[in-house]
């Protein structure tokens, strides 16, 4: 085989890094900072996004978006999340939250949802987890009963990205009891249903511009043609929705080690100490070498995942985990030792990689823990026991 160019990325996603890197730099970085310290989702930033069409580019052009495959997303998330981490869970949430309709929605809902999100009126969140329920997804409490062609819907969600600013949810509830995981559906609720209520913004490590709040569901009604899928296949949705969304992950992490590893080789350029630009110290070119390699070796193991997601392919499910795990496991070591190349500088707000470190830990975190991640690559490789 001659045929390099497999290995090069191609031009047109080159110039689309260009493009957002531009937008990020000039109409998202500005305001990082100032989310973080107050705790606001960055309005200025999300209208950047909308205006230029990256809030959700991989909503299809049949929906009114721009039809981005699963590498742009992730060159968008990537290159917003070196701006500003809290902003880039706009494009990544309203995937997460998308992704069930676009797997299995009906066409009918399709059409209803995801047009809005495509134009910028609306945002997607995705409601998963619970106060009792977050690696095991299937222990879950939130019922939702049916009533005549209805079905009323009660329960709480926890760690729900951006609600409250988002209109739209996707909700996983217990529609059948006796069968267990194979009893859980998937609904969209909307922040407008009679009986959805909000609890206190959650005061977290990083990501602090996106609000992470408790969702409660008090007898909300919802049309039976609020079902995603069929019923009893909400958790198969929600599992197949993690193979392609954790990549999106992954993109965030590799986000935050590039704008802390391009802060750190300006400052050791710069920062003098014996007389001479630390940069000249070997230890310290050490420890940004390895930066650098953890770094590239994430990114392309991000972009192989996001190719398997865009083609569907079968290993899918071990190269999303692999990805998110990898990548952000580099992106707190990367972040880490940002700060430690900075020294007492790296420490205080007035320099950003203390920001980037504390936003780099949630990515260990959500969507899967680091240690699920490693669990459903093991059973990938493991053959079943009958």
């Amino acid at each position: 085989m001659t045929d390099f160019d497999l290995y090069q990325l191609p031009d047109e996603y080159q110039t689309l890094r260009e493009t957002i890197r531009e937008i990020a730099e000039k109409r998202i970085a500005p305001n990082a900072a100032e989310a973080d310290e107050t705790g606001q989702f960055p309005q200025a930033s999300y209208q950047a996004l909308r205006e230029t069409d990256f809030h959700a580019p991989h909503i299809p052009e049949q929906y009114g978006g721009v039809g981005a495959d699963a590498l742009a997303t992730v060159i968008v998330i990537e290159e917003v999340a070196r701006a500003c981490a809290a902003t880039s869970l706009v494009p990544a949430v309203n995937k997460l939250g998308t992704m069930p309709l676009l797997l299995v929605g009906a066409e009918d809902l399709k059409k209803r949802y995801l047009s809005p999100v495509a134009t910028g009126e609306a945002m997607f969140s995705y409601a998963l987890s619970e106060p009792e329920a977050g690696s095991d997804a299937a222990a879950m409490r939130t019922r939702a009963v049916r009533d005549g062609d209805d079905w009323v819907l009660n329960g709480v969600k926890r760690w729900i990205t951006n609600a409250g600013e988002s209109k739209y949810y996707t909700t996983m509830a217990v529609t059948d009891p006796d069968q267990g995981s194979r009893g859980i559906s998937a609904f969209v609720v909307e922040i407008d249903d009679a009986g959805v209520s909000f609890g206190a913004p959650e005061k977290k490590l990083g990501i602090k511009g996106s609000p992470t709040r408790e969702v409660y569901f008090d007898n909300v009604r919802l049309p039976g043609d609020r079902m995603i899928g069929e019923p009893g296949t909400g958790l198969r949705t929600a599992l197949a929705t993690l193979d392609h969304t954790r990549i999106t992950i992954a993109a965030q992490a590799l986000g935050i080690a590039q704008g802390a590893l391009d802060y750190a080789l300006g400052y050791v350029q710069e920062r003098k100490q014996f007389g001479k630009a630390i940069a000249e110290f070997q230890g310290l070119q050490f420890m940004l070498a390895d930066m650098a390699m953890k770094l590239e070796a994430a990114r392309q193991l991000t972009y192989v995942a996001a190719a398997k997601s865009e083609r569907g392919d079968a290993d899918l499910t071990f190269f999303g985990a692999a990805a998110k795990c990898f990548a952000s496991d580099a992106a707190m070591e990367i972040t880490t030792d940002a700060v430690q190349l900075l020294g007492g500088y790296g420490y205080v707000k007035d320099y950003p990689v203390e920001r980037m470190m504390r936003d780099a830990k949630i990515t260990q975190i959500y969507e899967g823990t680091n240690q699920i991640q490693r669990l459903v690559m093991a059973r990938h490789l493991l053959p079943r026991k009958s």
